[in-house]
């Protein structure tokens, strides 16, 4: 079950990195400064850092087989999930608007997204992914902290 929980985070990681690639190419730590994105780059960056420590946690607790760093992942996963459901409750509003915010990208020049929040162009089926298997890992690390399915 570790291996299995070590796969769906790291292919959680990839759909994120893809997110946060396409944020900070759109532009979303310059719209900081003017309220556009509706993602604070304190979040977006909180929940990128504390997800790779918990990897990095994870592929220790795999090789060294340690409860005390799966009880750790873990905890490090509690944040993470919570960052996720912050940023996915703003980014809703963000992708209902989406009728507008395609008419005034389509009227904007090229590298002027027109006011429209850089996560807009996040691809639903990615976000739906990544939370999905957000929430796989979170439940896989779980049980093998809890030593469900052995190690």
């Amino acid at each position: 079950m570790d291996v299995a929980a070590l796969i769906t985070w790291v292919i959680t990681a990839l759909g994120g990195f893809y997110m946060l690639g396409a944020w900070i190419q759109r532009g979303g730590i310059r719209q900081q400064q003017t309220g556009t994105s509706r993602l604070p780059a304190p979040v977006v960056f909180g929940h990128f850092a504390l997800a790779a420590i918990g990897l990095v946690v994870w592929i220790i607790y795999i090789v060294a087989d340690k409860g005390a760093l799966a009880w750790t992942s873990f905890g490090l996963l509690l944040p993470v999930a919570l960052l996720g459901f912050v940023m996915l409750a703003r980014w809703i509003p963000v992708h209902r608007d989406r009728a507008t915010a395609g008419a005034a990208a389509a009227a904007a020049g090229p590298g002027d997204e027109g006011g429209v929040p850089a996560e807009r162009h996040f691809p639903v089926p990615v976000v739906l992914a990544h939370g999905l298997l957000a929430v796989a890992t979170l439940v896989l690390v779980l049980l093998t902290a809890l030593g469900v399915g052995g190690s």
